[in-house]
């Protein structure tokens, strides 16, 4: 059985989940959220009738932290965490993953995600793609998904679920899916290969981080698809002679139209900004074009 935990990030409900899965073998969670959500997530497995101390396997899709800045709190208890073999450094020593977030967050980088403590390698377990963990009679299959980061895991649940991370981007509370496009190392067409890649695994109901479960696969990641086209094609147009920080206001103006097209306002459109910063994907896509224009 698969719950779904809302770690209500900075008093927003439904823009960050963690997922526990009751395995034979005990509970198991697929992503740990940020160190600054870690009572809403021990009060949401608790509720499910477990502690923090029984869950000694943890799933990551990638390091970011938002998806993995607690993971070092299982790890003090044992737990052993299974992450993207590009991520396991940054989880052993994160000072270099804390500097790179914080030329993103910058003073804001400790209310929105509190420390990430080192995690020691014997715990981490990195990850060969197609790579199947048992944990009791339940099999978590690692699937490479490069493209949000070269770091990203999806994660097949028996035959059916996939915890996808962020490669299958956001979308909340029913409204439209966006790709979050932050730095250093987005990649459009792995993304695409990616998307591609998903849409012909067994898998048919997608767990998004941000948030909950998708039973549409097909039709969610031909959204995803479309809008990460045209989020690119929307920078490369404007980049030319400016500069990022120059773009964020119209690119926030930009998202948030498509959004009220789609019917929202209010707190959804302030969820979708908390979920996925538009200043985030500015830079992570103005940093993609200028290395393909270097190159």
């Amino acid at each position: 059985m698969i719950h779904t935990i809302d770690l209500n990030f900075q008093g927003h409900s439904g823009t960050i989940a963690a997922f526990l899965v009751e395995t034979s073998a005990g509970p198991v969670l697929v992503e740990s959220g940020p160190a600054t959500t870690l009572e809403a997530l021990e009060a949401g497995v608790q509720k499910l009738g477990f502690a923090l101390t029984d869950v000694q396997h943890v799933f990551l899709t990638h390091i970011h932290f938002d998806h993995a800045g607690a993971a070092w709190r299982f790890a003090e208890h044992g737990a052993t965490i299974h992450v993207h073999p590009f991520g396991q450094s940054h989880l052993a020593d994160p000072e270099v993953l804390w500097k790179s977030a914080k030329r993103v967050f910058g003073d804001a980088m400790e209310q929105l995600w509190g420390e990430m403590r080192k995690i020691s390698p014997s715990q981490i377990h990195a990850c060969e793609h197609e790579e199947t963990i048992r944990v009791g009679e339940t099999e978590f299959t690692s699937l490479h998904t490069p493209g949000h980061a070269k770091h990203h895991i999806a994660w097949q649940c028996g035959d059916d679920a996939l915890f996808a991370g962020d490669v299958a981007g956001v979308s909340l509370a029913g409204g439209p899916v966006q790709p979050p496009c932050p730095p250093p190392d987005i990649d459009i067409k792995a993304w695409a290969d990616s998307i591609e890649y998903l849409q012909e695994c067994t898998a048919e109901t997608i767990y998004l981080t941000h948030f909950g479960a998708i039973s549409e696969k097909e039709s969610h990641l031909a959204a995803l698809s479309e809008c990460l086209d045209d989020w690119h094609h929307w920078m490369a147009e404007r980049l030319d002679g400016s500069e990022p920080a120059d773009l964020v206001a119209s690119f926030a103006e930009y998202v948030k139209s498509q959004l009220r097209l789609a019917g929202l306002s209010g707190e959804a459109l302030g969820n979708y900004e908390v979920a996925n910063p538009t200043q985030m994907s500015v830079y992570g896509l103005a940093r993609y074009l200028n290395q393909r224009s270097t190159a």
